[in-house]
């Protein structure tokens, strides 16, 4: 079967976060995930999108979020593309050790990756993309 692909820009602006959700989830929808499966793209999609547009783009609305979903009988990918400088992946503090357990933030990472078969991210000078994968069967 073919890919199914559609990409959709947003402004970084962290009130429309809501839509950018429904988007992707809209779309999800027609890949026919199972719900645990779509429950978990959609608290992976919050996390990433809420990170690109807050913590990568500085919730500055004149930088731009993209966000291209492709999909096909297999899997679902889901990619967010911002304008932020990116960040150091190995300096991400483990949210299970002992002295990060009752910190309020941090999570995001980790609750992606438990929920996700993969979470990649790439950094360049045009900034950072953050892929979520999560396979249909």
């Amino acid at each position: 079967m073919n890919k199914n692909k559609i990409i959709k820009t947003f402004p970084s602006d962290p009130d429309i976060l809501p839509q950018i959700e429904q988007f992707v989830m809209e779309i999800a929808a027609e890949a026919n995930l199972n719900e645990d499966k779509y429950n978990n793209l959609a608290l992976s999609v919050a996390e990433a999108s809420s990170n690109s547009i807050i913590h990568g783009n500085d919730s500055d609305p004149k930088k731009m979020l993209e966000v291209e979903i492709e999909y096909d009988n297999y899997e679902i990918r889901v990619k967010f593309k911002d304008q932020g400088k990116g960040f150091d992946i190995g300096h991400v503090p483990d949210p299970t050790a002992p002295e990060n357990i009752l910190k309020d933030h941090g999570r995001g990472i980790h609750i992606m990756r438990s929920f996700l078969d993969d979470l990649k991210f790439s950094f360049s000078e045009e900034g950072t993309e953050v892929t979520l994968v999560l396979k249909l069967n």
